[in-house]
């Protein structure tokens, strides 16, 4: 993101919530659907594809015979989810790691991730780390006190145990006693080229920072863009952020809080 540019609470937005939505954009949606094919079983859309994605599964030499296409769907072939598990391990190239997290934006599956941001009151102020600027992904920019993508078979605190113990040195007994689950924020996000995989555990520099230092960094684009918006939500539900103070307050709370085409969790 610039680093001169201002950047409005929407701007944030529309980075992050970056596919054309249906309730809003319906003629926008349609065209880009069109250029893509769905990922389907049975009757659920699971994702949307590019074409180079498909080209490269339509060639059995690269994908195996474990997919069906049909016009503008496309299908992984098995009966049951083991089974489909298996077919899609098989896809992957040689020597990728033996879990679906590098397909999920090829396929363009929804996935989940847990995010914490630890504050202290009176004035309130939020632990803001600073991502490793080493990283291949959003190296240098502000972060949320801690946060990771929720991994098969792992459940959402037992996550968030293990990612604030790796992030910020937080022990199990704190998070049992502080932590507390507010909600969800959803949003479609087209990834570009500073989002590449994710490689690495984060190393921290921390600051607390006040409302007005935060509100500072989010509009000179300072934070990782995910993290923006959850930074939002969090400033919405202490009030911080309201209608009187926020013209698109009603969009931006209902783009950070979208509902999918898929099925979800």
């Amino acid at each position: 993101m610039s680093s001169t540019k201002r950047y409005s609470n929407l701007d944030l937005v529309n980075t992050v919530d970056s596919f054309p939505s249906p309730a809003l954009h319906p003629a926008l949606h349609a065209e880009r659907l069109s250029t893509l094919t769905v990922f389907t079983h049975a009757t659920h859309p699971l994702g949307y594809l590019l074409p180079a994605v498909v080209a490269a599964l339509t060639n059995t030499a690269l994908s195996g015979t474990h997919w069906t296409i049909t016009g503008a769907t496309i299908t992984l072939h098995g009966a049951t989810p083991a089974e489909r598990s298996a077919n899609m391990l098989k896809t992957s190239p040689p020597g990728a790691p033996q879990t679906h997290s590098p397909a999920c934006a090829l396929f363009g599956v929804v996935t989940y991730g847990v995010h914490m941001t630890a504050h202290v009151p009176s004035p309130l102020r939020i632990w803001v780390p600073t991502r490793n600027p080493a990283k291949p992904t959003y190296g240098g920019m502000l972060d949320n006190t801690v946060a990771g993508g929720i991994a098969a078979g792992m459940g959402v605190f037992e996550t968030l145990v293990k990612e604030s113990g790796e992030e910020a040195s937080f022990g199990r007994g704190l998070v049992e006693g502080a932590a507390r689950s507010v909600g969800a924020v959803s949003y479609f996000y087209e990834r570009h080229r500073s989002a590449g995989g994710e490689e690495g555990l984060l190393q921290p520099e921390v600051q607390l920072l006040g409302v007005e230092e935060v509100k500072e960094e989010l509009a000179k684009g300072s934070f990782k863009p995910n993290c923006a918006i959850v930074l939002l939500d969090f400033f919405i539900r202490h009030g911080i952020i309201t209608p009187e103070n926020e013209p698109n307050y009603i969009e931006i709370c209902s783009r950070i809080h979208r509902r999918f085409e898929f099925p979800t969790w």
